[in-house]
Parts: C-alpha cells; structure tokens; sequence
C-alpha cells in the first residue's frame, strides 16, 4: 500500500508540473456560422488551467508524504 501511495503521489506532481510548465493542451471546437445543416468550425488549443497543475503537486506532494510515513 505504501508503495502504491509513493507512486500515485509521484505520478500526480510530475503531470502537475507538466500542465504548470504549459505543455498540456486540449482542443475547443467552436461553430462559428450554422446556416441550416452546413456550419463552419474553428479548432482552438487551450491550455490546462494552472490551478488542475497546482493541485495534482499539492495532491501528489500529500499521498507521497503520506505513503513515507505511513507504518506498516
């Protein structure tokens, strides 16, 4: 259990890290003009809000400290 906590905590501050750097993205579709059923699109990339980084390193920071101090 202790390990699995060690590496969750691990795996949620380095993708924390990884949105705050700004290297995580996701594409937004907007219709622009709709006339009957033709319509036209844009595709946009959006970036990760920082506070989704910020909390997977305080999230990840906790089960790591709490997987080296948990007994048994």
């Amino acid at each position: 259990m202790r390990a699995a906590l060690i590496m969750i905590g691990l795996i949620l501050v380095v993708a924390g890290i990884w949105v705050l750097s700004g290297h995580a993205l996701y594409q937004e579709t907007d219709t622009l003009v709709q006339l009957g059923s033709a319509k036209i699109t844009a595709t946009h990339d959006k970036a990760v809000p920082s506070w989704v980084g910020i909390a997977g390193v305080v999230v990840g920071g906790l089960l790591t400290l709490g997987g080296f101090f948990k007994k048994g």
